[in-house]
């Protein structure tokens, strides 16, 4: 008898266990329909797969195909979908998304990128215009990319790390991305002797470098602060650009959306590519600009500059800047921008005389509209400098 019982109330277990493992089981299909619904509200690509496996929490999408708004399909091979979970409300997180590597050749050029994937995917059940109801990944990765001409490889990325956090209030978000050790083969580049000698004369034939982006989304005030995209090449230098600007919120974001998928859709290019023109100029007049800086932090490629300038002109590298010194103010003076020619020529000089830095600053009093910069532009551009606070300074 306790053997009896004990074997039923097993094959019950079993029985209630498979019906569990099939009322929860995923389904590729609804996973594959909300993507792409996503997608499309985003005014993102069109994604097709032959067919879709399950197994435990892995979807695989065979044959994929993308097609991006207004483009041709383009075919990408199979995705793994990893570590997937529904969630209650019929949305789904996706783990890790694993592409197929790229090995493609053409005309003699081979390109080949290795190890692509994104992860922290979050897949809403119906896409809206709130941040939990977007198409969101919470990083992105490549391996090796190269690029191969006629046997050479001229261009090459050891790896590539992309990464954007929503904070724990849904505030914003902070993101950063890399591009680590960029290599280029100049050597062969160069369409004339002239562009020839100066790759060589600058030394410039193999360069070497990485590229590196950080910066905050405050969500409310629309708030974007690229605080760094950096170019850092070694023996030349670093150029690091920063941009602070104001008014890009979810809804100026799903009124482009809609003004684009209004333009896709008038059948007259030339009509919709107008109407989309004259929606963005509207749109614009929401944007504002904070502050923006450009910093040169020269690793020796100015005393090479000089050097070969001055060459050209049977004069030595000194005397070259001593040269471009005596000349600035006077190009300056055609622009009318008095307080400003004083800081550029000095900053100029300063930095001539020994190249360390050079960093162009806008930081106005207060926020600026956009068409007041366009309208300041056209009509007095002398006067835009004050307007936005540029300042100039070397070696700082």
């Amino acid at each position: 008898m306790t053997f009896y019982r004990t074997t039923r109330l097993m094959l019950s277990s079993a029985a209630i266990l498979s019906f569990a493992g099939s009322a929860f089981a995923l389904d590729g299909q609804d996973l594959l329909k909300k993507i792409n619904a996503a997608y499309s509200q985003q005014g993102g690509m069109i994604v097709a797969a032959d067919g879709v496996d399950i197994e435990g929490t892995t979807v695989t999408l065979k044959n994929v195909s993308v097609k991006p708004a207004g483009s041709e399909p383009l075919s990408i091979g199979e995705v793994t979908l990893s570590g997937v979970e529904e969630q209650d409300d019929g949305s789904y997180y996706i783990e890790e998304a694993a592409f197929p590597d790229i090995n493609s050749s053409k005309d003699g050029v081979t390109v080949k990128v290795q190890e692509m994937s994104l992860g922290g995917i979050s897949v809403p059940a119906q896409p809206g215009d709130t941040i939990d109801s977007m198409l969101i990944a919470e990083s992105g990765h490549t391996g090796a990319m190269t690029i191969v001409k006629d046997g050479v490889e001229v261009f090459s990325v050891l790896e590539s790390e992309a990464n954007a956090t929503l904070r724990e209030d849904e505030s914003g978000f902070d993101f950063d991305g890399t591009f680590k050790s960029i290599k280029a083969d100049l050597s062969q580049a160069g369409d004339t002797p002239d562009s020839k000698e100066a790759i060589e004369k600058l030394a410039l034939q193999h360069v070497q470098g990485d590229i590196a982006m950080k910066g905050t989304w405050d969500l409310e005030p629309g708030t974007v602060d690229l605080s760094e995209i950096s170019l850092d090449i070694t023996n030349v230098g670093k150029l690091n650009f920063g941009l602070k600007i104001s008014g890009y919120t979810m809804a100026f974001i799903k009124a482009m959306q809609d003004a684009v998928k209004q333009s896709e859709a008038n059948p007259n290019k030339e009509e919709a590519q107008q109407a989309l023109g004259l929606a963005m100029l509207g749109l614009a007049q929401q944007l504002t600009f904070d502050s923006a800086q450009i910093r040169f932090e020269d690793a020796s490629i100015t005393k090479r500059a000089l050097d070969y300038a001055g060459s050209k002109q049977n004069v030595s590298g000194q005397q070259m800047a001593d040269s471009l010194k005596a000349m600035t103010p006077i190009m300056l003076a055609q622009l009318n921008i008095p307080e400003l020619q004083n800081a550029i020529s000095a900053a100029v000089s300063t930095f001539l005389d020994n190249p360390k830095s050079l960093t162009v600053k806008a930081t106005p009093d207060k926020p600026v509209a956009f068409p007041m910069i366009v309208g300041a532009a056209m009509g007095a551009p002398n006067t835009v400098p004050q307007m936005l606070g540029v300042k100039v300074s070397a070696n700082d």
